[in-house]
């Protein structure tokens, strides 16, 4: 998959098929119109191209929408929808400009002298220009004048796809990692820094990985414990191990963290950024009494994880 940043460079498509969308999460209900547009590109001898935009238009056409959380990174959806056959991504810096540009601009100047589609696939609801009132009727009634095809996604794969990404996110905040990697089509992930903790897992025989989530706007699972398996950068394959996430209340803990213990492994990983992939949430966050009832609980835990890795 080719990947372009520059509206002005692009390359002239070949009988171009194309949608447009954010797709956070390239999720299951994404991947079957992706596969729609990919096999309507092979159909007509062309090439298949999304568009998306960054950063998420909501931020920007509405500045008052704070804790936007999202599924998928940018660079996390450039990986996914690569797997995906699709020939080209074009990502379009989302601006207030860009939003303001008049319904019948947009098509002309963006779409039509930008891709010359042969296709363009869109739901019904699509919104597009300034204050969003370009819709599917404009692009059906300028249809013969820009000479492309219109394939329209049915109203019922958008609300399967919109719910989705609602019953994910919800998922991912629950700790309900099954219910969440059945929707996406693959274990939800996340990527953090290991950066230095209190150094109290250690002590008690479980060093940690403390994260630092770089990304503000990356949906992180709820308060809990999890099995998890790790992907940390030389490391062939994927390692085993056991999360935490909350505030440690057995030691009084007032920040919320997130640590990966990883199963035999003792290597200096600070500064490094690491993939944790949710396999399946263990327990609820609990404070005890000791820490001797802790080491003892995270002695099940480790047992717990293993049977599900």
């Amino acid at each position: 998959m080719q990947i372009h940043r520059n509206i002005e460079a692009l390359p002239a498509f070949r009988n171009a098929v194309i949608t447009i969308g954010t797709f956070d999460g390239v999720h299951e209900g994404h991947r079957k119109v992706i596969k729609q547009i990919v096999d309507q590109a092979n159909a007509v001898s062309g090439e298949s191209v999304i568009i998306t935009f960054h950063p998420h238009p909501r931020k920007v056409v509405n500045s008052s929408i704070l804790g936007l959380r999202l599924i998928t990174t940018l660079d996390e959806r450039i990986e996914l929808l690569g797997q995906l056959g699709v020939d080209h991504l074009v990502i379009i810096p989302f601006t207030e400009v860009f939003a303001n540009q008049l319904p019948e601009d947009y098509l002309c100047d963006f779409l039509i002298e930008k891709f010359k589609p042969h296709t363009i696939v869109i739901g019904y609801d699509h919104r597009f220009g300034r204050d969003r009132l370009g819709d599917y009727k404009l692009l059906e009634l300028l249809q013969e004048k820009y000479k492309y095809q219109l394939r329209e996604i049915p109203k019922h794969v958008l609300d399967n796809i919109s719910i989705s990404s609602t019953k994910i996110r919800e998922a991912i905040l629950k700790g309900d990692a099954i219910t969440a990697g059945h929707l996406l089509g693959y274990d939800f992930f996340f990527e953090g820094e290991v950066v230095h903790g209190d150094k109290l897992g250690r002590e008690l025989g479980y060093p940690t990985a403390n994260l630092h989530v770089k990304d503000e706007e990356k949906i992180i699972p709820g308060n809990g414990i999890y099995a998890v398996y790790v992907a940390v950068p030389g490391h062939a394959g994927l390692l085993k191990g056991m999360m935490s996430i909350g505030l440690r209340p057995t030691v009084n803990g007032k920040k919320r963290t997130v640590e990966v213990n990883i199963f035999d492994f003792d290597k200096d990983i600070y500064g490094t950024t690491i993939r944790v992939y949710v396999k399946q949430y263990l327990r609820e966050e609990l404070k005890f009494d000791s820490l001797e009832a802790l080491v003892k609980q995270i002695d099940q835990d480790k047992i717990d994880s293993l049977a599900v890795l």
